[in-house]
């Protein structure tokens, strides 16, 4: 069923309130050449299976639904953004300390589990869909009730606090919708020429002269190339 929330849908504008969008555009580094590949026809998911997968796909179109203004997150290819990462080295936790002890921290000492990326939300998505099974079918207001209950809450999902869950869920949905789509998700760029955003762009030499003159260029993805096309980085699945 369509939802009916009106544009100031309290998902998006908590969203925007939240973060700032240009940053978290900026934020992930160049790719190297040699890892892109050409975008491609949607693959499958190499690390959600197809209950996660629903899921994350219903669950971010929650978290960032679609409007006017412009699409909502699983239109935007977040989900695609969510499992590659989950699929790579940060699923896999390659910059994490991981030698304990593992003992609850002050929020000052940041992330203070034994999981990895991927087993904090293999772990928290089993536990949900036990508790709420068929969530991906739930009336939206339903769906709402459901993230806001792990949002405001300390449930215990298979061994990760449920506003950590949220939090985490959260963070990488707002990454995917706003990231460069070289990373999977912002599909079409539409989240950055909904925010106006330039993207990429090596310099801008041939504005400095120009001013009080609105700037009109389309958004520019880092892995773009002349032809206008998006090469894609792919991870491979982890063993």
């Amino acid at each position: 069923m369509q939802d009916e929330s009106p544009p100031s849908d309290p998902g998006r504008r908590r969203l925007f309130k939240a973060v700032g969008a240009a940053g978290v555009a900026t934020a992930l580094p160049m790719l190297p050449a040699q890892a892109r590949q050409q975008a491609a026809p949607a693959q499958a998911y190499i690390f959600l299976n197809p209950a996660e997968a629903a899921f994350v796909e219903a669950a971010v179109e929650r978290l960032i639904p679609g409007d006017e203004a412009g699409p909502g997150a699983k239109d935007a290819g977040v989900p695609s953004y969510i499992d590659r990462q989950l699929g790579g080295a940060w699923g896999a936790g390659d910059r994490l300390y991981r030698s304990g002890p593992w003992e609850p921290g002050a929020p000052t000492q940041g992330y203070q589990l034994p999981f990895t990326p991927a087993e904090l939300f293999r772990n928290a998505i089993r536990a949900v869909n036990q508790k709420h099974p068929g969530f991906a079918k739930l009336m939206p207001k339903e769906q709402d009730a459901v993230l806001d209950a792990l949002h405001n809450g300390k449930e215990d999902l298979g061994g990760v606090p449920s506003n950590l869950f949220f939090e985490s869920l959260l963070g990488v949905t707002v990454e995917g919708f706003f990231a460069d789509p070289v990373y999977g998700g912002n599909k079409d760029m539409a989240p950055w020429k909904m925010i106006g955003f330039p993207g990429a762009y090596a310099d801008f030499y041939e504005y400095v002269d120009k001013h009080n003159v609105a700037y009109t260029a389309p958004p520019m993805s880092l892995a773009q190339d002349a032809n206008g096309r998006i090469h894609v980085h792919v991870e491979l699945k982890r063993k």
